[in-house]
């Protein structure tokens, strides 16, 4: 109902301006502006788009103003700009003001639904949540390890001769060398890599060139035949680890944390745990922090080895001994493609795979935890590991998704592309008419990544390549073709299109932030009052308050009309920051309460600067209105100079402050655009009126 009254309003309006201008030729081109403005903002009223329907009407007063006949062009220029700034600024802040007022001043629930950023107190004025989450330093030193086993694979294939150049070795190089040299994959309990050199190979190629890569993490032992090494990971290494892993995960979460506008959250680690204290109230918004918190985001790319006939002789065996399978664990097949045949065309296998429903009353984790934990009795193939795919079951009417089950992958346990060659990632809508109102995270790679994929996808025509988000198949796309420009997709597979914007959103903003170098899980969570006290926050506002109450009437009292300029001035600075704040989505905090004190002292030094150069100027015996010309001019560049040092600092604070600093440090940058723009603009605006409004030439302006 209020889009058509508006809608009817703005119309009205543009039909008048229109009408106006034709009479009024020499106003002709403002009006005509104001018309189709005000037109337009009708067209936005019409298909309920807010903000350019807020954009035009200001556009439109704009212009309307440029059309009277006040003063001149100059002066309407500036004073229009005034109500354009402080109509968006009232626009932002409505919500904030019924909030703060108590309901005094009424906002329409119009502008509520389609206004979301509040201003709401900080965590040291009303209190919030506190999360504190483990990091498994574990499983950083696990990767650790990892890292280690491959890396020397990758050596041992090149001292070996069965690899050349930079690139890692393919699947049939590290074939060769196991004929070879047999190295030994470090197991979960184990801290060890063990290289054991077979029969007919020479052992002494592994030399002190080839220790030294590793004596600075590991320790090693050789035995008399000088076959067999075991290298063990030192405790100092582990430490180093321990620390590191704890550090990037904190740099991590507060990177997520702030990306998802919640400036005045304080992210700390003490030992093995990371403390996130978040202000406010919002159940919603706690969820979503704990769920883009606690998202480790390790991306991987890895080839399925689909002609493995492992699954099907695991199928096979376990007719005979169904009893140790988890209840309801099924062997299906299905045809997975397998390459190119020589003449190039297609080929396809019979594959086999496990597949676990989720049972009545068991979430979707449930029974994957189930699934896994009978994979962990499995002996893999050397090299292989499972994957694990969410199934679901979309219902046609209502385009809903519900979860099934859990099925396997047999995966290549080289991650050919991890998340460290990811540059950027985007939620992007799909294209397809097949998808339409779909979603999915578009990838780009590093120049190192880009040409690993395109490597592995020219070598892997017709094959199945998984994408593995935190252990969990996101899809298995066949590779169609050599795909080069470092670019891919994860598609977002399950829900309903805005279920996919959603997890698409959240994925984009993990990817963007980095992988967290190891799990973290929950270890408590409590609701927290304010941090200072109600005393301390009452007298702390208390203070804020009545050191600017007091600085507002020495202005008027000693600067007389000039004060009165000034403190209207400065109160419209207070209302701009609160506005910028506001549509940042900041949160008040008794620091940000103190950098508003301060700017506003900033601003009242910007108008003393100006009515200073005014009284030298009059006392020179200039007119008034020449006394204000020449007292801005004057005062401009030392306003700027002053402005743009305190501008430096809260640069500076801002970029490698935290919490409350950085709270402190935005009110400040805030503030003095704010100061700039009331003491520049606002205040001359006032001045050039009063000025043109004195008829006597003999007068004088009355600044004390």
């Amino acid at each position: 109902m209020t889009n058509i009254i508006l809608q009817y309003v703005f119309l009205g309006l543009s039909v008048i301006a229109a009408a106006w201008g034709y009479w009024r030729r020499p106003k002709r081109t403002a009006l005509w502006a104001t018309a189709i403005c005000a037109g337009g903002a009708a067209a936005s009223a019409h298909f309920d788009a807010f903000w350019p329907m807020a954009t035009l009407a200001t556009l439109g007063l704009f212009a309307f103003i440029l059309s009277l006949d006040v003063i001149d062009l100059g002066w309407r220029a500036r004073f229009a700009l005034i109500v354009g700034v402080c109509s968006f600024a009232f626009i932002v802040f409505w919500p904030s003001l019924e909030t703060l007022t108590g309901g005094l001043i009424p906002c329409p629930s119009y502008v509520k639904t389609r206004m979301a950023a509040r201003l709401v107190a900080g965590l040291d004025l009303r209190g919030g949540m506190r999360l504190v989450y483990t990091v498994d330093v574990d499983e950083a030193i696990k990767d650790k390890r990892s890292r280690f086993y491959e890396d020397m694979r990758n050596e041992l294939s090149r001292l070996y001769g069965v690899h050349e150049g930079d690139d890692r070795p393919s699947e049939q190089e590290l074939e060769k060398l196991r004929q070879l040299v047999e190295v030994q994959a470090p197991r979960s309990e184990s801290d060890t890599v063990v290289i054991q050199v077979k029969p007919g190979a020479d052992p002494s190629k592994i030399d002190t060139r080839f220790l030294v890569n590793w004596a600075g993490d590991m320790s090693y032992s050789r035995s008399g035949d000088q076959r067999k090494l075991t290298f063990r990971l030192r405790e100092t290494a582990k430490s180093a680890i321990r620390d590191r892993a704890v550090g990037q995960a904190r740099e991590i979460i507060l990177r997520r944390v702030d990306a998802l506008g919640l400036r005045e959250a304080a992210v700390s680690t003490r030992d093995e745990d990371i403390i996130i204290e978040v202000p406010g109230e919002s159940e919603k918004q706690f969820d979503t922090i704990r769920e883009i918190v606690s998202q480790t985001a390790r991306l991987e790319f890895k080839l399925l080895d689909d002609g493995n006939p492992y699954m099907k002789e695991l199928a096979d065996n376990s007719k005979a001994a169904s009893q140790s399978l988890p209840a309801g664990l099924e062997f299906h097949t299905e045809n997975a493609p397998d390459g190119l045949d020589s003449n190039g065309d297609p080929k396809s296998i019979s594959n086999t795979y496990a597949y676990l429903p989720i049972a009545e009353k068991e979430t979707a984790q449930q029974t994957l935890d189930r699934l896994k934990a009978w994979a962990e009795t499995l002996s893999l193939p050397p090299d292989r590991e499972l994957g694990y795919e969410l199934q679901h079951e979309r219902d046609e009417a209502t385009l809903k998704e519900k979860e099934t089950g859990w099925r396997t992958f047999l995966l290549k346990s080289r991650a050919d592309i991890t998340g460290d060659m990811i540059r950027d990632a985007a939620a992007q809508p799909n294209q397809d008419s097949g998808s339409l109102g779909g979603w999915h995270v578009a990838l780009t790679f590093t120049d190192q990544g880009g040409k690993i994929f395109e490597r592995i996808t020219g070598a892997n025509i017709k094959r199945r390549f998984a994408i593995i988000l935190d252990d969990r198949t996101e899809s298995a796309p066949v590779i169609q073709t050599r795909i080069p420009g470092g670019h891919a997709q994860i598609t977002m597979g399950s829900g309903d299109p805005q279920a996919q914007l959603e997890d698409s959103k959240k994925l984009e903003l993990v990817l963007r932030s980095g992988a967290l170098p190891a799990p973290i899980s929950p270890s408590n969570e409590q609701r927290i009052g304010p941090s200072l006290g109600r005393d301390s926050i009452k007298s702390g506002v208390e203070g804020a308050l009545g050191g600017a109450l007091i600085v507002v009437i020495f202005m008027m009292i000693y600067y007389k009309g000039g004060g009165l300029i000034a403190d209207i001035s400065v109160l419209m600075n207070l209302f701009l920051q609160l506005s910028i704040l506001t549509s940042l989505g900041a949160s008040m905090t008794l620091p940000g309460i103190a950098g508003l004190a301060l700017t506003i002292g900033m601003g009242v030094d910007c108008n003393v600067l100006i009515n200073e150069r005014i009284r030298e100027e009059l006392r020179e015996g200039k007119s008034p209105r020449a006394a204000v010309e020449v007292g801005f001019d004057r005062a401009f560049t030392a306003i700027i100079d002053g402005h743009l040092t305190t501008l430096i600092s809260g640069v500076v604070l801002a970029q490698y402050g935290t919490g409350p600093i950085k709270g402190f440090a935005v009110t400040l940058i805030v503030g003095v655009a704010a100061s700039i723009f009331t003491g520049l603009v606002v205040s001359r605006v006032m001045f050039d009126l009063w000025v043109r409004g004195i008829k006597d030439r003999t007068a004088t302006l009355d600044i004390g």
